[in-house]
């Protein structure tokens, strides 16, 4: 519950600041008739602190939290483990901030940690440069599909049918006031990643393709070949993550041949927060393509004594640059997020982070068999996945299995018609998510309600 502090005597004080005569004088430019004349219906007028928490508890308990029950959620957002120490130490005063470091070369704290997060990115992506400044994963890929088209100087963006549909739309909206043309289609549930129809669909006049690894259906593309067919046309090829645990096992990106690789950051550090606030990841595999990124990027130096320190080395932000010369209009960065990311990635280490997606995968492919087995349930990963996979539910509509094991307190995955609303033959399907969180009694949980609900 916050505490409001403010008088009758410093809202006046206020007001006449901004030369307003009341509050009701703040809204004019509101039209009258979406202004509520009066208390909202069925709210007391007031009521004491306790009563309100005691309301509000009642509320959230209405609520079932991830780790209550069985949970199977992915589909680009993930529930891991995060240790205790990653909330304590963020939440130390000269961290925890609503305010941008706008002027970071008078906080080298907060700059050596951007520059440190950015190394981190940089290796977990197999790439040369990354930034810190991306909002979360969808932003970050529609970032990218900006760059290469300046880059490229060419208009068409060619999006693989594996990338999250949240994505696709986000490109999509991005793209109907820069007039960029993005081609982009719904998976099929096959094992095949698609790669061959995806390479016939680059010409000439491509610009980028963009492909999701793993994608949305947990299966892995081939990126090299991709990378090699995309390269031959002249285009660029951005790889997209929203699963960075799974780079702890299988290659990076950047070593198969991506020029641009961004996704989700959410999975390290910070938790599911019902939707937000995510992390944006962002980095490019040859420095040659540095100057156009995105955002910001934190450099390393040393002052006029030769002493090591860190700067703000590009920015292509409007308020640093001609606004007219800006590359984005990323403004701030998720400056917590990514210190809780690059808090939980030193934790962990290079050795550490591939436990963690050895363990992941180990439960993944349990889960899988086990759930294989059922009457009336096929496995779409036939060519392997990390901790997500695919299930088809012969004869049924996802959504309604998903919603019935919800009533039974087991959160058994994101069905494909709740992605893909519009396509009738992704309607049987169900992304499952496999995390160090999930126990075998979770597993056996999920497999024997499935089981009776597929009767």
């Amino acid at each position: 519950m916050r505490y409001l502090p403010l008088t009758d005597a410093d809202r006046s004080a206020m007001l006449a600041a901004v030369g307003a005569s009341d509050i009701d004088a703040l809204f004019t430019d509101v039209p009258a008739e979406h202004l509520l004349d009066g208390p909202v219906e069925g709210l007391p007028m007031h009521a004491s602190e306790m009563a309100v928490e005691r309301h509000m508890a009642r509320l959230a308990q209405k609520n079932t939290a991830a780790g209550d029950v069985p949970f199977f959620l992915g589909a680009g957002a993930y529930r891991h483990h995060i240790p205790a120490s990653v909330d304590h130490l963020i939440q130390r005063g000269e961290f925890l901030t609503a305010y941008t470091p706008y002027q970071p070369e008078i906080a080298q704290g907060t700059l050596q940690m951007l520059f440190e997060f950015q190394t981190q990115v940089a290796r977990l992506y197999g790439c040369a440069v990354a930034n810190a400044s991306m909002y979360d994963g969808s932003t970050a890929c529609w970032e990218a599909i900006a760059m290469a088209t300046r880059v490229k100087r060419r208009t068409r963006a060619v999006l693989s049918p594996g990338l999250h549909p949240h994505y696709v739309s986000t490109a999509k909206t991005m793209a109907r006031f820069t007039g960029d043309e993005i081609v982009s289609g719904a998976p099929d549930l096959s094992g095949d990643c698609g790669e061959d129809a995806l390479i016939a669909q680059i010409d000439e006049a491509t610009a980028c393709v963009v492909v999701q690894y793993p994608d949305i259906l947990g299966r892995i593309p081939d990126l090299a070949r991709v990378a090699d067919a995309a390269h031959e046309k002249g285009a660029l090829l951005i790889a997209v993550n929203t699963e960075p645990v799974a780079l702890g096992l299988i290659e990076s990106p950047g070593a198969l041949g991506a020029d641009i690789v961004v996704g989700e950051g959410q999975s390290i550090g910070v938790g599911l927060n019902f939707g937000g606030p995510y992390l944006g990841l962002f980095a490019v595999r040859d420095t040659k393509l540095v100057r156009q990124m995105p955002g910001r990027l934190c450099g390393e130096t040393v002052d006029a004594e030769g002493k090591r320190g860190f700067v703000l080395t590009l920015s292509t932000r409007e308020q640093h640059i001609r606004r007219e010369k800006a590359t984005s209009n990323i403004c701030t960065n998720s400056g917590l997020c990514a210190l809780a990311f690059s808090i939980h990635m030193s934790l962990l280490g290079g050795e550490g982070l591939g436990k963690l997606a050895r363990i992941n995968h180990s439960l993944a492919r349990d889960a899988a068999a086990k759930l294989a087995a059922l009457e009336g349930v096929e496995l779409v990963n036939t060519g392997g996945f990390f901790n997500e996979f695919t299930l088809r539910l012969a004869g049924k509509d996802a959504r309604d299995i998903a919603l019935a094991l919800a009533k039974r307190d087991i959160l058994a995955g994101v069905s494909l018609g709740r992605l893909y609303p519009d396509v009738q033959a992704l309607s049987d399907g169900l992304v499952v998510a496999v995390t160090e969180t999930c126990t075998a009694e979770d597993i056996d949980a999920l497999a024997d309600a499935l089981a009776e609900e597929l009767r």
